[in-house]
């Protein structure tokens, strides 16, 4: 019975930012437990890998282009998601996030703050919007999981803009499973620690930023991406019926 919770069999799933890291992970353990997976990122190619390695493994999905820093390409893609799918839709993981500026705040740039927040506050509203208005419009709710940072809850160094956009998603989250719990649809947040990933390349190469962060995090290394992917199969799934507005934390102990 338990095993049978974490079952996706026949559920759709959205996963904007699916080509590689925390989004390429995710997006295998849905299409593993039986989700049919729509993978995005801003070019079609960029899932290509991810969408095979879905299928190799026995799983069902397609890649499409959604850069959710504009509106028009999230139009698109919804437009698009109608035509193919008609409605319906069980799962969605907003993972995609900019972060163009690495520095201190005070030097942000205005195209630096725009885009980051275009990204990672934007585009995560309008994309649970219009996953919400499907999941209440069939009248079967689904679940929503925004993947945030550690920095939502203690901003990093270097790091202002885009803490401040984490810490909006973190509360992003609590509001959406407010307004749209009457329509059977819950709204979760990740909360990751360091990651090794493409994305967060530059924190790992700054040796300084290291020797400070790991003496702090109690497990004493950054994680993987795969570390993560349990997580929101748990938040996607019956066994987290009950799970709503809540925010997970993985982060190896780092804000213990």
């Amino acid at each position: 019975m338990a095993r049978d919770q974490f079952n996706l069999d026949g559920k759709l799933a959205v996963v904007a930012g699916a080509s590689r890291g925390i989004g390429q992970s995710i997006a295998l353990i849905l299409g593993e437990y039986g989700a049919h997976v729509v993978a995005l990122s801003r070019g079609e190619d960029g899932c290509a890998e991810t969408v095979e390695l879905i299928r190799r493994g026995g799983g069902s999905a397609e890649a499409r282009a959604c850069h959710i820093g504009r509106m028009e390409s999230i139009e698109a893609f919804w437009t698009w998601f109608h035509r193919s799918h008609g409605d319906r839709l069980d799962i969605l993981v907003n993972n995609a996030a900019a972060n163009p500026y690495y520095g201190h705040i005070l030097d942000t740039d205005v195209a630096s703050f725009e885009k980051t927040v275009d990204v990672n506050l934007r585009g995560y509203f309008f994309m649970c919007v219009e996953a919400g208005r499907r999941m209440r419009d069939h009248g079967r709710g689904g679940a929503i999981v925004n993947v945030a940072s550690a920095n939502a809850l203690s901003p990093g160094d270097k790091q202002g803009v885009y803490s401040i956009t984490k810490a909006g998603i973190h509360n992003m989250g609590k509001a959406l499973a407010r307004e749209c719990g009457e329509y059977g649809i819950r709204v979760n947040t990740l909360v990751p620690g360091l990651t090794r990933t493409k994305f967060a390349q530059a924190l790992h190469d700054d040796e300084e930023f290291m020797a400070k962060q790991l003496p702090h995090t109690p497990l004493g290394r950054g994680a993987v991406p795969d570390e993560m992917a349990g997580a929101v199969l748990y938040l996607c799934s019956d066994a987290a019926s009950y799970t709503t507005g809540s925010s997970i934390v993985v982060d190896g102990g780092y804000l213990a």
